[in-house]
């Protein structure tokens, strides 16, 4: 009975941490309503700017543009949750100036400590912006708005795949705090870390409009099993084994991640010397 009281405690101290900062995100409903206007905004030129080259001779495209549209405003709409680029700045002060002391004194492990930090603080900002740009989308006239899914099959499989995404982004952030333990400067790895990710999760552009050799290195790492591959399951234009196989890669780079990151930071923290008094 001890052992599952302290467990059930632990757990209670980590869901207060999540509650926590998920509510303190949830404060920012006017940078929320900013991010909503640009954010519709963005993905309306992109449209627009792809209807353009398709006008010119749309069956030379890897995408249909319904697809693509489709793809283009679950990015916008979810951008909180999947932009790679996005990290805690106290973290990375923490970790610089050697105050991450203070964070060792707190009876809880440090992973999972900025693991729920970082989860909660993405979900509350994509809480408050997703629904407005969902429904301005579905309301536009195809195939330039955002359109079912291709089945209902297809949506099980897209909310799925958005979980591992989610969690698979969250560890990819989670690596990068810990290997700015083995460097002087944390910019130098977050600025590597961010062009890999974005150019290669489909953030600029889909996937399937990369060169052919480049777009088939790209599907087997762990960044086109971020936001490309649950926004094209949504669409249709991942389904059968590629479906199957995605969902596996997106697992296994999953667990790549989280138990690189683990290893990392227990060996960072063996070595770390806090000066000062």
């Amino acid at each position: 009975m001890s052992a599952r009281g302290g467990s059930l405690r632990r757990a209670g101290k980590y869901g207060s941490i999540f509650r926590i900062r998920f509510l303190n995100g949830l404060q920012y409903r006017a940078a929320a309503a900013a991010g909503i206007v640009t954010q519709f905004a963005w993905g309306t030129m992109e449209i627009l700017i792809f209807s353009a080259f398709y006008q010119g001779n749309a069956d030379s495209f890897p995408m249909e543009m319904a697809a693509l549209s489709s793809y283009i405003w679950l990015q916008q709409a979810f951008l909180a949750l999947f932009m790679s680029w996005f990290y805690e700045g106290e973290i990375f002060s923490l970790i610089s100036s050697g105050n991450v002391a203070y964070e060792l004194c707190r009876p809880l492990d440090l992973y999972s400590l900025w693991f729920l930090r970082s989860m909660a603080l993405r979900l509350s900002r994509a809480l408050l912006r997703c629904a407005p740009i969902l429904l301005a989308a579905v309301l536009l006239p195809a195939p330039y708005g955002l359109a079912l899914p291709a089945s209902p099959a297809a949506f099980g499989w897209f909310l799925l795949s958005m979980l591992l995404a989610f969690l698979l982004v969250v560890s990819h952030t989670m690596l990068v705090y810990v290997l700015c333990f083995f460097t002087i400067d944390y910019r130098g790895v977050r600025m590597v870390a961010d062009s890999l990710s974005e150019f290669l999760s489909g953030a600029v552009i889909p996937l399937p409009f990369l060169p052919g050799p480049l777009c088939a290195l790209a599907k087997w790492l762990p960044y086109a099993s971020m936001q490309n591959m649950p926004f094209r399951i949504y669409s249709g234009d991942i389904a059968g084994m590629e479906l199957q196989n995605g969902l596996l890669l997106q697992l296994f780079w999953l667990a790549i991640f989280y138990l690189l990151g683990r290893l990392l930071l227990h060996r960072a923290l063996r070595r770390a010397v806090v000066q000062g008094g």
